[in-house]
């Protein structure tokens, strides 16, 4: 069964087991419900799931369920990292042996006779090693990674870590997200085939992608002619008309084409110069391949087809998909060449099997690598053996692009986040708008890539109410709905299988379908061949929900294509389901690097696994990953000098803000601008030293790394912080670079020498100092510094956050952490090392009052205009320290939720579905009107009784008198306790009150501080 779109290899990771990781969720787990015969009930956890591309529709399986944490000791399944060096890089120094790891600008020739004698070293030295614990390798690297994969006994895991021949032994861990068996057929055509042949066996007219630069033409450095970009993916289909073209090998190409089960040697046709497959990890463990694949290069799910034809598939003039024309497509690079790794098995494989791809794509000869694959919640380790094999990868002339990851709801959940890889994220890049105009005027802007129906409006009626509520008929699951009900209706669903529910509308004669998100979710399509529109906002569905609840009987809608652009900020956009930094490893790096195209993107896949189709749309950071990776190829063939990180820096120095942000946390240097990146005029490169060293580093902080941004996550901000950046001059003529500083509201920065006259070929250090000035503390504030020339620009991001009294963990999103406190035992965790002086304003109570309102819908969803919604408008003061919204009823049968807006943006929202006792806050507030609207979700009767009380903390204003017990000094990193005591007893009621602290006069807002006084005190 075929899933919703954002097919990015999002996944997460499982340490030691054959269970499968599921999709990352696009929303918060579950929705939220109170007892039987609501809508939406505990339990239902309808969402759309951001997946591997061959599961793309929602309803699969939770990752976060299935998440184990990484034993390191317990027998199991071990990837043991030896303490010598690779062939890549290997620079001598072993009696007899010469260096293997390749002089700048050179490729690693893994046949000369230094890297065979050294590789015979290191097979000798596995043996040995692996003898004298008796452990039975199952597989070995050499290439870009020194050591073996093997199953470990608790004392073989301990001999292990050891012996000093041995660097690390880390448990193996299954990286994926399931997807089921194929939903067509494998019956493949010859591979000698006409594209006209292979396009009339597969429903399609031709292969494309409509927002790429590759064009029909000559080919050459423009094309990525010459380059040969690694795929690690679910394989490819190579009967593709993205693949259709015989081609010779490179030279010093030393691939290999493997066949397997319905893969023969002619698939490789030199477009298709490499195709191979890893399993013996994943054998080892669980015997046999999942059902529905195969044991060769050919892909079965579609995930890796469309990630190879969107970094390098041929030009074609059109594609047709279900009979609908969508235009001409191309990949990035349409004359590089693919080399295939299928490392990825019904969408999972094991972290060994991976590294035995890197390990076989450097020794191959690939000159970039694409690696879509991501963990469901970011990285949370620095350094992992994937890494160190993508470094070393790296340190062989290899550039390396990878996903950011699906998880823009959680800031900070970067994946692939090491320093050496190029990090992307997804924007939007086309509108797909669609616009139903409901029977009261109200119109809701959602999207869809389906031709619509358009015209007057037609009968419109929810699932719910058109069948049986027992089968789902809520979510129009398959076999739920009543035909006579919905024939040549609209009929509006709520999320779940969106497949699985427009093949029911259709089979059952209804016109269209709407479908709406209870919770909210994700921007994105997908092609039903049927009219849908998709709906994402939780507004919007609280909107359609309350408008159907108020015409149960005589509901209309029209469904037209096209909107008014509300749907997205502008275009380039960063899509909401990209993953956001900061990176939660280390301090000093940023992430993501940049974004580029990765929504509704239409490019080749496996027929067996998308409904016989041979094309299809994708979203997701899967997506706009192997776009980097088509752009590295362009630029490598453009500058056969260039290395990895000169690559990386001239596409990052050169992208472009996106629309609607221009923070770097969410687009990284910006939106890639490959025309410019060819002739960038400066880079910014880590050396192989600096890089060496991170890898080496327990805790690596990398703020001194030569990469083109500066993140400085929880610094002192009491003292100025320095850096260096070496620029060098890449273009044909000397030129003059001044520096200029934009962004970055209360820091002042300064660059020192101000100007640089560079001539090519020729570098200067710049030191950079960063102070905070009224900058906020414990908050991000971003900017970015440019050196301005003659005829070129570059430009960098600056992130700093300084540290006050309680380090966030790394998101930066809004919520305040730490600030919430008990008077009876606060504490701080100050980032600043001196004097310590607080002060507080004392207690002011929380107010409270009572009301009813008529309950609305039992089960329902929120909308502000809904029954069953009580508006509460209060004004918040300059100078607030914070505000307190709190809800209570005393029906235990009404369930409430609370939203606290200012003007239509939400602050918070607190939605618990098992308690009715919801809390919003926000600290240090803006002033101005705010809104709290209380929802009963869930009422117990006609009437909803509660209270709602509300505190409005001024951070000058004194209250009832209280005490404040704190350090008189304190150490950055510590934790101190502090006490706030009422000066004299208090009425019965919740008091909330600020404290507030200085070093050396330097001002560091405190907590809000929360005391209850019982009658019985």
């Amino acid at each position: 069964m075929r899933r919703l779109a954002i097919p990015t290899l999002v996944f997460a990771l499982i340490a030691g087991t054959a269970g499968i990781a599921g999709p990352a969720s696009a929303a918060p787990a579950g929705t939220k419900g109170g007892g039987a015969g609501g809508y939406f009930t505990p339990g239902s956890d309808k969402k759309v799931i951001l997946t591997d591309g061959a599961d793309r529709r929602p309803g699969g399986r939770n990752a976060a369920e299935q998440q184990a944490t990484a034993d390191e000791s317990r027998p199991g399944r071990y990837i043991v990292e030896l303490a010598e060096e690779p062939l890549t890089s290997y620079a001598g120094g072993s009696s007899g042996l010469a260096r293997t790891r390749p002089e700048a600008g050179d490729r690693l020739d893994v046949t000369s006779a230094p890297a065979r004698a050294y590789r015979s070293h290191l097979d000798a030295q596995r043996s040995a090693v692996a003898a004298a614990a008796k452990v039975q390798v199952t597989a070995a690297y050499t290439t870009a990674f020194n050591g073996f994969s093997a199953k470990l006994t608790t004392e073989q895991v301990t001999a292990l870590r050891a012996d000093k021949r041995v660097r690390a032994v880390t448990a193996s861990r299954a990286l994926g997200t399931p997807t089921p068996p194929p939903t067509a057929p494998i019956a493949t055509t010859p591979a000698t085939a006409t594209p006209e042949q292979r396009d009339q066996s597969a429903g399609a007219d031709t292969a494309g992608r409509p927002d790429t630069p590759g064009k029909p033409g000559k080919p050459g450095p423009g094309t990525g002619a010459g380059m040969v970009i690694g795929v690690l993916d679910t394989g490819i289909w190579p009967e593709s008309a993205s693949f259709a073209k015989k081609m010779p090998a490179p030279a010093n190409w030393r691939g290999t084409c493997q066949t397997g089960v319905a893969f023969v040697a002619e698939h490789c046709n030199g477009k298709i110069v490499g195709a191979r497959y890893f399993a013996d990890s994943w054998l080892a463990y669980g015997g046999t391949v999942p059902e529905g694949e195969i044991l060769s290069p050919r892909d079965v799910a579609g995930h890796g087809t469309h990630t190879a034809s969107t970094a390098a598939g041929l030009s074609l003039p059109n594609v047709t998909i279900d009979g609908r024309r969508f235009g001409p497509v191309s990949g990035v690079a349409p004359d590089a060449q693919i080399a295939v790794y299928k490392v990825l098995w019904g969408g999972m494989g094991y972290d060994a099997d991976i590294i035995a791809g890197i390990d076989a794509a450097v020794a191959d000869g690939v000159q970039v690598i694409n690696f879509s694959i991501g963990s469901q919640l970011g990285d949370w380790e620095a350094n992992t053996p994937i890494g160190i094999a993508f470094l070393n990868a790296t340190l062989a002339g290899v550039f390396v692009a990878a996903s950011a990851g699906n998880t823009g709801i959680v800031s900070g959940a970067i994946s692939n986040a090491a320093p050496w890889v190029t990090t992307v994220g997804a924007a939007v890049t086309k509108l797909d708008e669609a616009t139903v105009k409901l029977g009261d005027g109200t119109k809701l802007v959602g999207g869809s890539l389906d031709a619509l129906p358009g015209g007057d409006s037609l009968p419109m009626v929810f699932g719910d109410q058109a069948g049986s509520p027992d089968l789902g008929a809520v979510y129009c699951e398959p076999g739920s709905l009543d035909s006579a009900k919905i024939k040549g209706k609209v009929v509006a669903c709520a999320l779940s299988d969106m497949f699985g529910s427009a093949a029911e509308i259709k089979a059952k004669g209804g016109a269209a379908m709407v479908v709406f998100d209870p919770v909210g979710n994700y921007r994105i399509n997908s092609i039903f061949n049927f009219p849908v529109v998709y709906l994402p906002t939780e507004k919007q569905a609280g909107t359609l929900f309350n408008y159907l609840m108020r015409h149960p009987t005589d509901a209309k809608a029209s469904v037209r294509s096209g909107g008014d652009g509300s749907s997205v900020p502008g275009l380039p956009s960063v899509a909401d389901f990209s993953s956001t930094g900061p990176d939660k490893v280390t301090f000093g790096v940023f992430k993501p690097d940049l974004v580029a195209p990765g929504s509704d993107i239409i490019a080749a896949v496996s027929p067996a696994g998308n409904f016989g189709r041979n094309y299809d749309a994708y979203s997701g950071t899967s997506m706009a990953s192997p776009y980097v990776a088509g752009a590295a190829a362009i630029l490598r063939a453009t500058h056969a000098d260039w290395s990895p990180g000169a690559v990386a820096s001239a596409l990052r120095t050169t992208a472009t803000d996106t629309v609607g942000t221009t923070d770097p946390l969410e687009q990284g240097s910006g939106f890639i601008n490959l025309a410019k990146a060819t002739d960038p005029g400066l880079v910014i490169q880590p050396t192989a030293k600096e890089l060496v060293t991170f890898s080496e580093t327990a805790q690596p902080d990398g703020k001194e790394l030569n990469l083109p941004a500066i993140s400085l996550r929880e610094y002192d901000g009491t003292r100025p912080v320095t850096v260096t950046r070496t620029l060098t001059n890449v273009g044909k003529t000397k030129e003059t670079y001044r520096s200029s500083v934009s962004g970055l509201p209360g820091m002042r920065v300064t660059v020192s020498p101000a100007s640089v006259t560079l001539a090519p070929g020729q570098s200067a250090t710049v030191t950079i100092t960063v102070r905070r000035g009224g900058a906020p503390w414990d908050r991000y504030v971003t900017g970015s510094i440019t050196w301005q020339g003659k005829a070129h620009s570059a430009r960098i991001p600056v992130a700093a956050r300084p540290w006050g009294i309680t380090p966030r963990p790394y998101a930066d999103d809004g919520e305040e952490f730490g600030r919430m406190t008990n008077g009876a035992f606060g504490s701080v965790q100050p980032g600043f090392t001196g004097p310590f002086v607080g002060r507080s304003t004392g207690y002011t109570p929380m107010r409270r009052t009572s009301y009813s309102m008529p309950a609305g819908v039992y089960g329902g969803v929120f909308d502000p205009k809904a029954t069953g919604v009580k508006k509460v408008d209060f004004t918040v003061p300059a100078n607030t320290a914070g505000i307190v919204v709190e809800t209570t009823t005393d029906d235990p049968n009404t369930n409430l939720d609370l939203y606290l807006y200012k003007g239509d943006k939400l602050i918070y929202s607190s939605d618990r579905y098992w308690t009715s006792t919801e809390q919003a806050y926000k600290f240090l507030p803006e002033p101005g009107r705010y809104t709290a609207y209380v929802f009963a979700q869930y009422p117990g009767g006609p009437v909803v009784d509660f209270q709602l009380g509300h505190a409005i903390i001024g951070r000058n204003t004194t209250y009832a008198g209280a005490t404040l017990e704190a350090p008189a000094s304190v150490e950055r990193g510590l934790t101190y306790s502090f006490k706030l005591k009422p000066t004299k007893p208090l009425p019965e009621g919740d008091f909330w009150a600020y404290t507030e602290w200085s070093t050396n006069g330097t001002v560091v807002p405190g907590n809000l501080v929360y005391t209850q006084q019982s009658s019985w005190e």
